[in-house]
């Protein structure tokens, strides 16, 4: 019986849009921590535009893992 998973690697091809749900969400969390802690290890300065625009991952993960869950729930009927 051949094994078809590998530790790490993605099953199905769908999974990968989980694996990118779950990354940007990691991406935009840890943005939004950065946000909050920066202007208290910087002085009182605002954190830069960029960590702004990363903390978008975290929504945009959420509506990827949501169009996951409704996707795989379809497939499986």
């Amino acid at each position: 019986m051949p094994c078809s998973t590998v530790i790490g690697m993605p099953g199905q091809p769908g999974d990968r849009l989980l694996y990118a749900a779950l990354v940007l969400f990691a991406v935009g969390v840890v943005a939004i921590i950065t946000m909050f802690a920066y202007p208290a290890l910087a002085d009182g300065d605002r954190a830069p535009i960029g960590v702004y625009l990363l903390t978008l991952g975290t929504p945009i993960g959420f509506v990827l893992a949501i169009v996951f869950a409704l996707r795989s729930g379809r497939r499986q009927r």
